[in-house]
């Protein structure tokens, strides 16, 4: 029953997400780096596969679902990244399918070829849809609510710059960027959605304790500008080059006035851990698990992710791949 209950402050939860975290969301975003920045395109310079599925919000009817497969691979010396993904994020009544291809320009900074600056762009497309026959108008005759499915495409332009040593990592990127100009060029409103730009803004470190056991945190800033600025903290044990364990915190933060929010808005949001595991030299498997920490965790039994990838071992790999 509280599920039921819930379904309609869902469909208001999945319609601030169409104005704010239009981008899928993982809680394992380090291991899935390519999701945010193109420049990440070739860090580990060889073939990487990798999936990702997440179930957000368990028992909470219309709740956020999300699969991503891509791959990267570094050529040319490993001067050039490229990488594609695939996408679909399904949220409430809102759906979105994508495809980016993205281009990664790798500068080596030194003759240990191990500070490397790369600068990223990607190219796509997004299809976004929405399935009116899941919705439940308060008016009679709403015309911002579509009858059936309906679903509209737009092209995908992101660009981002990856700073990476074998210690230290910094990033930032956008996406989004050119999708929300042509929408004011075009008719959205039989979907009421406007594409927004995203910015991600992330860094972390790698600090040795011992021969044995190693120590990452990490931090991802995102904001679009309109929907609510997310912070997740990020703090990881390496034990022995194959095992990874480490907590999870996400919260809103206030970094600049935004009138269009709410003004009490709870800040904080989940906690919670991941793991990955190296079963052999290329084969990672992970798992995270978070649970809300606002008014929501009444009626949700937390989020899963789950991940898989793949190296495939060539004579040029040299440097370890799981660190980063």
């Amino acid at each position: 029953m509280g599920c039921k209950f819930f379904f309609l402050p869902l469909f208001l939860l999945s319609h601030l997400a169409v104005l704010a975290q239009q981008d899928a969301q993982f809680g394992q975003y380090l291991f899935n780096g390519l999701h945010i920045n193109p420049a990440y395109a070739g860090y580990k310079e060889e073939l990487y596969l990798q999936a990702f599925a997440r179930a957000q919000w368990i028992g909470v009817r219309g709740a956020p679902q999300t699969l991503s497969i891509s791959a990267d691979e570094a050529i040319k010396d490993e001067s050039i990244g490229l990488g594609l993904i695939i996408g679909k994020d399904k949220i409430g009544a809102q759906r979105s399918l994508i495809a980016t291809g993205n281009l990664a320009y790798r500068i080596k900074l030194d003759r240990t070829e191990t500070n490397v600056l790369a600068f990223g762009i990607g190219l796509g497309v997004k299809q976004l849809g929405l399935d009116g026959n899941l919705l439940d108008p308060h008016d009679l005759g709403d015309n911002r609510i579509p009858t059936g499915n309906v679903s509209q495409i737009t092209p995908e332009f992101r660009a981002g710059i990856f700073y990476s040593n074998e210690k230290y990592f910094a990033g930032f990127s956008a996406t989004n960027l050119i999708a929300r100009s042509i929408a004011i060029l075009s008719d959205y409103n039989t979907l009421s959605i406007t594409p927004q730009t995203h910015l991600y803004l992330t860094a972390g470190m790698l600090l040795p304790i011992n021969d044995y056991i190693l120590f990452r945190p990490t931090f991802l800033l995102k904001d679009d500008i309109r929907g609510p600025t997310s912070l997740d903290l990020n703090t990881f044990f390496l034990f022995n080059e194959r095992f990874w364990i480490g907590s999870a915190y996400r919260s809103s933060v206030k970094l600049y006035p935004k009138n269009n929010l709410q003004k009490n808005l709870p800040n904080a949001s989940t906690v919670g851990i991941i793991t990955e595991y190296f079963t052999k030299s290329n084969l990672r498997i992970g798992y995270g698990y978070d649970f809300t920490l606002n008014k929501l965790q009444r009626y949700d039994y937390g989020s899963h992710e789950i991940s898989l990838g793949y190296y495939f071992t060539t004579k040029k790999s040299r440097r370890p791949k799981c660190y980063f």
